[in-house]
């Protein structure tokens, strides 16, 4: 197809259905990427996803305290101190 005359980008029902489109197509036959600007989206906020997981009640007693002396949820305090420790092993491991 000349890539002077693009085809217009479907609509899409969900994200799975989005993301099944483009792994089969190429986007150079929707989009003229010499046109392309560098973007920033400050209030994207990434796709959350509940998980059930078991900590001994001293354990989550304790995020509580922590999370009550900084003011902010302790599920909040929970998943930046996952955030950190994942930062330090990848960048362990990116180091080995």
């Amino acid at each position: 197809m000349p890539k002077s005359k693009r085809e217009p980008v479907p609509s899409f029902a969900s994200e799975d259905q989005e993301r099944a489109f483009w792994a089969s197509h190429d986007s150079t036959d929707f989009v003229d990427w010499t046109k392309a600007e560098p973007r920033s989206f400050p209030n994207l906020k990434p796709t959350l996803r509940t998980i059930s997981l078991r900590l001994p009640e001293a354990m989550i007693g304790q995020l509580k305290v922590l999370a009550n002396k900084r003011d902010i949820p302790y599920q909040s305090l929970l998943k930046q101190f996952l955030a950190e420790r994942l930062r330090q092993e990848l960048s362990k491991a990116a180091g080995a």
